[in-house]
């Protein structure tokens, strides 16, 4: 009689899950069998949202220039996050949180900080260089306010939080969370520059759709480097922030 035959099976081996390779980096990428569905799911609402926002665009008029001072700005932007964030979860249930919206910390801090940095002067360099031709850009949101209005500080502060902190937290799962994790496996470039496009249209700009777009492959590239979404949330919430600072120091 053969020695597994004994009453005990063989110790079966387990599978490992999928990875998606890199160069410099693996990655662990989710699977599941209805993932054309939720590609799909995703596709639609990134388009639906890109669409919205240049639909909105072409038939309002100009933001108002104190909308930093207003609370019902930064309502209005909390509630529309929160509903962002409510399709995501759907469309991401039975797959793993933490795999699928890349919530791992990366390898090696110092390593990841040296990608942001890059990706950081990356964008800094190509709003220089298309500077010149995208004038006006810097006032097409109407976020940046042109003016420091202290008795509406309070407003100021709440808007800040809802633009440098849940904004950014929203937008880097929108896209180099979920979204890089459901095009991944049809390519990394794809999945980078693919999000980074999307991210850009979701804006409803037209001068400021070039940097958008370099901005979020530049944040895309980080998060497939570091398998990690954190560095493009620090990225993201300090370039939003560092902006609408600026913007009331120069005017103060």
């Amino acid at each position: 009689m053969d020695r597994f035959d004994s009453g005990r099976r063989a110790p079966q081996r387990t599978r490992a899950p999928p990875v998606l390779e890199c160069r410099g980096m693996v990655s662990e990428i989710p699977r599941s069998p209805s993932r054309p569905w939720r590609l799909a799911a995703w596709l639609a609402f990134a388009l639906a949202f890109a669409a919205l926002g240049y639909a909105d665009r072409f038939a309002g008029g100009p933001a108002p220039k104190d909308v930093a001072y207003r609370y019902s700005s930064s309502i209005g932007a909390v509630i529309q996050y929160s509903l962002i964030l409510g399709i995501l979860l759907l469309i991401a249930r039975g797959l793993p949180t933490r795999e699928t919206f890349a919530l791992h910390r990366p390898e090696s801090w110092p390593r990841a900080l040296g990608y942001t940095a890059l990706a950081l002067l990356t964008i800094w360099g190509a709003a220089g260089i298309l500077s010149p031709f995208l004038r006006g850009g810097s006032h097409e949101q109407g976020l940046v306010p042109d003016r420091w209005e202290p008795a509406h500080a309070a407003a100021f502060v709440a808007f800040f939080v809802a633009v440098a902190v849940v904004g950014p937290v929203v937008e880097e799962l929108t896209y180099r969370g979920l979204g890089i994790t459901l095009l991944a496996p049809y390519g990394r470039w794809l999945a980078i520059v693919g999000t980074g496009v999307l991210f850009g249209l979701a804006h409803g700009l037209l001068i400021d759709l070039p940097v958008l777009v370099v901005f979020g492959i530049a944040v895309g590239w980080v998060r497939v480097r570091t398998s990690s979404v954190y560095p493009g949330m620090l990225l993201h919430g300090t370039f939003n922030g560092v902006a609408l600072l600026a913007s009331v120091l120069v005017a103060h």
